[in-house]
């Protein structure tokens, strides 16, 4: 058989001897197992990691960000949906960490509303150019509509206590028609400037984590505004899709209670607007949070503080029959929960840069479609909170996908992601982790080697990682890839690779010697990097045998590789 060395210098292919290399490579790795057979589909590949979010809605047309979100609309042909916080809240336009602004709505000195849309148009005018799909959060609350605006203006920064962010435009307003007029317009002018075909594409949600302070009104009062936000979000477009509650992670019983009750309102509560029995729900959304520590100098992520919280916030659809066919959004799905904080200050942030963060990824969102097909549950998405940051220090531990330009590891998976289409398989991998394990308790006694598998036709397209909890965790995986039911006399495999020393601008910046002003020449060694796509080796011929095809390799610790497979 033919062998490939993911990891060889040269990056060439060696043709040796299968016992040879099985020799030399049990010593060396440990060894997974892995079929995949093109009989048994499991259902569509829905691209439910298409979706990203960010809190600073300015950084949307500045010069990284529009660059961004250009590489993001190229990722595959499914549409891309973008959420940002901050779309409704008063100040200059000007962004900041945790803060942006759009001052859509201020008042006359009679009282008189005063609607202004030139900055959130300039934002949703990039989506759009670019076959982007907003996720329009309905928040934050004008200052002049605030029941407590004063202080308004946060000037939040890492270090300083989160806290701090929470100030007048996290208030009920003061007027709930005012409010809905607000809604109400805003709406008609998406409709009047991007046409009703687009907009009716688009979701739109009320507030963002409401059982927190970022919502600093009741719960009750809650539902009394996503009342009358869905009302007028519906009369302005009736076909627009409308949900909530964007609540934090259910893992924690107050979170959990919060959406049961707002489930609960929906069904079958007065509405606050119409007095009639419950309130238009279009589709439900929930946040999912991991949780990284320091532990012996070392990071350590927590996926199974993640899954948690999606497994309870499943259950809890569950529980109301009227409501399990709705599509389900993940709004915030992520390893931990502050973007903002980098590793100076948050020290268990310091997996962001690197392959930990892109390995962890790869694995998080394939549980995520173990759990959608365990619970019945139609997701159509899963919010990556993680954009970039504007004018901040290179490589500072933002969570992130790209700085100053530069993609890091985690941009490529998602590419990876954007190539995969078709059916998914069914992945036979008897010396792999269970997804109850995982949701359990995490990744903590072995690496967790695995595979996510779609076809397309004649193609198969096999994403694999090598991922652990710890940090300092890397070791090789030796993967013998058994795959069955192939229909061609040949096959053609193209590989594509992240990991420690392939595709990583983040390993070629430390090699440069971590320069905070990198030259022009070095600016663009690095953004070529992300160029590259990826390839490692680009086309090998193999035969089958009996339509089998046995491929081996070696997969580096916290490495993902994609294998397209075609016949």
């Amino acid at each position: 058989m033919l062998k490939k060395n993911f990891f060889s210098r040269s990056k060439k292919l060696l043709l040796v001897s299968f016992v040879f290399l099985v020799r030399v490579a049990f010593a060396q790795t440990d060894t997974v197992n892995i079929s995949i057979n093109t009989k048994n589909v499991s259902g569509t590949y829905n691209p439910i990691w298409s979706y990203f979010g960010y809190d600073e809605a300015n950084f949307t047309t500045m010069k990284d960000g529009k660059k961004l979100l250009t590489e993001l609309s190229q990722l595959s042909k499914a549409p891309v949906y973008v959420r940002t916080h901050n779309l409704l809240t008063s100040g200059d336009g000007k962004a900041a960490l945790k803060w942006s602004s759009t001052n859509v709505y201020t008042e006359d000195k009679n009282g008189n509303p005063v609607y202004y849309w030139k900055i959130v148009d300039s934002i949703f005018d990039v989506f759009v150019k670019r076959g982007i799909r907003p996720i329009a959060e309905i928040g934050f609350m004008p200052e002049a509509l605030s029941i407590n605006p004063h202080p308004y203006r946060h000037h939040w920064k890492p270090g300083v206590p989160y806290d701090s962010i929470y100030t007048g435009w996290a208030y009920p307003p003061k007027d709930y028609k005012k409010w809905a007029e607000l809604i109400y317009q805003w709406v008609r002018h998406c409709v009047k400037r991007y046409g009703e075909p687009e907009v009716k594409k688009w979701y739109w949600e009320v507030w963002n984590e409401p059982n927190i302070a970022y919502w600093k009104g009741t719960m009750d009062e809650y539902f009394k505004l996503y009342d009358y936000t869905a009302d007028a979000v519906k009369r302005a477009l009736p076909s627009a899709r409308i949900g909530g509650p964007t609540s934090t992670g259910p893992g924690w019983n107050k979170a959990a209670d919060f959406l049961k009750a707002f489930l609960q309102h929906c069904v079958d509560g007065k509405n606050y607007a119409t007095g009639q029995t419950g309130s238009p729900l279009d589709y439900i959304t929930f946040h999912a949070k991991g949780n990284p520590k320091v532990v012996n100098n070392q990071v350590q992520m927590n996926m199974s503080a993640q899954l948690k919280d999606v497994e309870k916030g499943f259950d809890i659809i569950n529980e109301f029959p009227s409501l399990k066919h709705l599509p389900v959004m993940i709004g915030e799905f992520d390893p931990e929960g502050c973007a903002a904080c980098s590793v100076d200050y948050s020290p268990e942030n310091a997996y962001r840069n690197g392959t930990m963060y892109s390995s962890y990824t790869a694995a998080s969102f394939a549980q995520l479609y173990k759990m959608a097909r365990k619970y019945n549950i139609n997701l159509v998405g899963a919010v990556s909170w993680s954009f970039e940051f504007e004018n901040q220090r290179w490589f500072g531990g933002f969570r992130d996908l790209s700085t100053n330009g530069v993609d890091k590891p985690v941009m490529d998976v998602f590419r990876m992601f954007g190539k995969m289409k078709g059916d998914m398989l069914e992945v036979n991998n008897p010396d792999g982790i269970s997804l109850q394990t995982i949701v359990d308790s995490s990744v903590r006694n072995q690496p967790y080697v695995d595979a996510l598998a779609t076809m397309d036709a004649d193609t198969m397209y096999v994403m694999l990682w090598n991922y652990h909890d710890d940090e300092n965790r890397k070791t090789e995986a030796w993967i013998k890839l058994n795959l069955q039911n192939l229909s061609g006399k040949q096959a053609i495999v193209t590989s594509y690779l992240v990991d420690e020393n392939h595709n990583n601008a983040y390993t070629v910046w430390q090699k440069m010697g971590s320069p905070q002003n990198p030259s022009k020449q070095q600016i663009q060694d690095l953004q070529n990097i992300g160029r590259s796509s990826m390839l490692y080796v680009p086309r090998q011929t193999f035969g089958t045998t009996n339509g089998n095809l046995n491929y081996h390799f070696k997969l580096a610790g916290q490495g993902v590789t994609l294998l397209k497979v075609s016949w």
